[in-house]
């Protein structure tokens, strides 16, 4: 029947439309599955500027920021979207089975026909409304918050990270400083048994130097075992694959090219971060207060709207006769009380502006204590690290004197293990000074603000 080929042509159009649709957006899925589920790739040799890198390419943090940063651009698209014009498409087809009567003069009278089908085409369009106001003001402000977040996080991502690097290091040299001591050691340990042997010596010596090598075996295992948890919690923030071995590769001598600083650099509050995302939260809060002020004005739209209406009271002749009809409106919408409620909300408004000022004063105090602090554990760890440096020395050229001695009789074994104690301990204090030094240099840096991810 002719009647029913507009609804079938409208069904095949839709189901084509979502089969489409479908094979349109499912390549887009299986790219954003396979993007989540891609394994990170692996570092051959991991050196600090590389494991930062990495870290802030892989952290699931700093993932979560780039993606709140789309998440916000969208949302701005979908508030500016508003000031658009809204054109909008209603349908329904109605059966009366019972038409509504009504008495007319008396007599019985029929309001309306069997069957009616209607269809109708809107159109709006925002004029002056302060939601939408308020969201084309402020986007950049709320793009520009969403980015500085993201650059907040990557800071203290490099800060923890570039700590994490250092701290490796320390127990890794202090498993390389255990292993050298224990190849002396045993050497020690075969010259003592041979002077027991030969009767040059007595069994005591021999004891010490098992001791001694002994407990700088059980040290050794100690850190290493240490050196794992710390390797992997290196590899959390780096959002290093866990199955994967990380292979650190630093220069020693590079790093004490690195330790240097200009301590007379003065704190500018304008370079860290903290402070653009607290001046950008108050631009946004101004915004709100100059919205709340808004309020007091009205809401005015513009309406339109076509009707096409079909009646009749057989079905299969329904769309045979059209009796359309169409509108213009202008609303203007004012609210004249609601019991001091835009008065409240607008004073709530200053009031979180004037919080927010106090809140950059006590950045302020914050960040020159930090810098304060953060300088004079760089100056002191500095100066010990000097100190470290010089007892390596000395240590080093006390064992070879004492070493000698003892080989030729004049020295006891006693005194030898005390300066191979003293040796190990001098080179662990230095190795511990120096990294101390380069992650006290970091704090002194983000102090300054000279920590920049943007």
């Amino acid at each position: 029947m002719k009647y029913w080929s507009k609804p079938q042509k409208i069904m095949r159009l839709a189901f084509g439309s979502a089969f489409l649709l479908m094979n349109c957006i499912s390549p887009i899925f299986a790219q954003v599955i396979q993007e989540s589920t891609k394994e990170a790739p692996v570092l051959e040799q991991a050196t600090l500027p590389e494991v930062v890198a990495y870290a802030i390419k892989n952290q699931p943090v700093i993932q979560q920021s780039l993606i709140d940063e789309r998440i916000t651009e969208n949302q701005i698209r979908s508030k500016l979207a508003d000031w658009y014009p809204q054109i909008n498409f209603n349908y329904n087809l109605q059966h009366n089975f019972i038409v509504q009567t009504s008495i007319i003069a008396g007599n019985p009278v029929k309001l309306g026909v069997s069957n009616i089908s209607a269809a109708q085409f809107t159109l709006s369009q925002q004029i002056f409304n302060k939601d939408v106001l308020l969201a084309n003001k402020t986007r950049n402000n709320v793009q520009l918050a969403a980015s500085q977040n993201t650059a907040n996080n990557k800071t203290d991502l490099a800060v923890n990270v570039s700590k994490a690097f250092y701290d490796v290091l320390a127990t890794t040299q202090q498993i390389d400083v255990a292993g050298e001591d224990i190849v002396r050691l045993e050497r020690s340990l075969r010259d003592a048994e041979n002077q027991y042997k030969s009767g040059v010596a007595d069994k005591i010596d021999f004891k010490r130097a098992t001791i001694s090598l002994n407990n700088t075996k059980a040290n050794k295992k100690s850190n290493e075992e240490v050196l794992k948890a710390k390797l992997e919690y290196l590899k959390y923030l780096m959002g290093y694959p866990i199955d994967k071995s990380l292979n650190i590769s630093y220069d020693t001598l590079q790093m004490e090219r690195e330790i240097s600083l200009d301590t007379l650099q003065i704190v500018d509050l304008n370079a860290r971060i903290e402070y653009q995302i607290l001046t950008t939260q108050k631009k946004l809060l101004e915004a709100n207060l100059q919205y709340n002020k808004w309020s007091y004005l009205p809401n005015i739209s513009l309406n339109g709207a076509y009707n096409l209406n079909f009646q009749n009271n057989q079905f299969a002749e329904l769309y045979n006769k059209n009796y359309p009809n169409s509108f213009g409106l202008l609303t203007l919408s004012l609210p004249l009380y609601q019991g001091g409620k835009r008065k409240a909300n607008t004073r709530q408004a200053e009031l979180l502006v004037k919080r927010l000022d106090w809140d950059i004063k006590g950045l302020q105090n914050n960040v020159n204590s930090e810098y304060a602090s953060s300088l004079a554990n760089y100056k002191g760890y500095l100066t010990n690290l000097l100190a470290q440096k010089e007892n390596v020395d000395l240590a080093r050229e006390v064992y070879d004197v004492i070493q000698l001695q003892y080989k030729s009789g004049i020295k006891t074994y006693l005194e030898v293990v005390t300066s191979e104690t003293d040796l190990r301990l001098a080179r662990i204090n230095y190795y511990n000074a120096l990294y101390q030094v380069l992650a006290s240099k970091i704090d002194v840096q983000k102090a300054l603000g000279q920590l920049n991810y943007q």
